[in-house]
C-alpha cells in the first residue's frame, strides 16, 4: 500500500477536520522505567487517529498502547516473541481480531531512539515521532523487509513527520 504525495489524506486538511465519522480511537502512552519526554500527547493522539482512519478505511475502532522502555526490556521481548537476539528501536504487535478494529501494542526503546537521533543528526523528539509513525504505518499495512518497501515506509514516515510538524506549529 502506498499513497502518493498528491493523494495524501493530509493534503489541504487540518488533521482535526479529517477524521472519519463514527471512528473511535484510544491512544495511551506509558513510560516503563524510562522517561520518554514525549510532548504534545493529545495532538499526537489525534494525528495517529488520522493516520489510521485514512489508511485503513474499514476500521471503526482502534486501541493503541505505546510503551516506552529500555533497550534491555525490548531485547528481552525481541528474544521471547520474535526469536531475534538483536537490539531494535521498535516492536509493533498487532493484536487485532477483525478488520474493523485495531488493537495494538507498540514498544519503543528510548535508548535506541536517542542513539539513532545522534546517528542520523536529528533531534530526539523528531526521531521519537518517526519511530511512533513507523509503528502506526506497520499497523496500516506498510512493510519494511525489502529495500523497495523500506523506501516506501521512509517516504510515508517523512510525510507524516512533515505534516505533524505543521500541525504543531499552528
Amino acid at each position: 500500500m502506498r499513497i502518493r504525495k498528491s493523494e495524501s489524506p493530509f493534503r489541504g486538511l487540518g488533521f482535526h477536520l479529517s477524521l472519519q465519522k463514527n471512528f473511535l480511537m484510544s491512544v495511551v502512552f506509558y513510560d516503563n522505567n524510562v522517561r520518554s519526554g514525549l510532548k504534545n500527547k493529545r495532538k499526537l493522539s489525534v494525528f495517529i487517529d488520522v493516520i489510521i482512519s485514512k489508511y485503513m478505511k474499514n476500521v471503526k475502532t482502534a486501541e493503541l498502547s505505546v510503551v516506552f522502555c529500555t533497550d534491555a526490556f525490548l531485547l528481552e521481548m525481541n528474544n521471547n516473541f520474535l526469536d531475534h537476539d538483536t537490539f531494535t528501536d521498535i516492536i509493533t504487535f498487532d493484536l487485532s481480531e477483525s478488520r474493523n478494529a485495531v488493537d495494538s501494542e507498540i514498544y519503543i526503546s528510548v535508548e535506541r531512539v536517542k542513539e539513532n537521533a545522534k546517528l542520523y543528526h536529528t533531534t530526539y523528539q523528531e526521531e521519537l515521532h518517526r519511530v511512533i509513525f513507523h509503528g502506526v504505518l506497520h499497523l496500516c499495512g506498510f512493510k519494511d523487509k525489502k529495500e523497495k518497501d523500506r523506501k516506501i515506509m521512509r517516504e510515508n514516515e517523512d510525510y507524516c513527520l512533515e505534516h505533524y510538524k505543521k500541525e504543531l506549529a499552528k
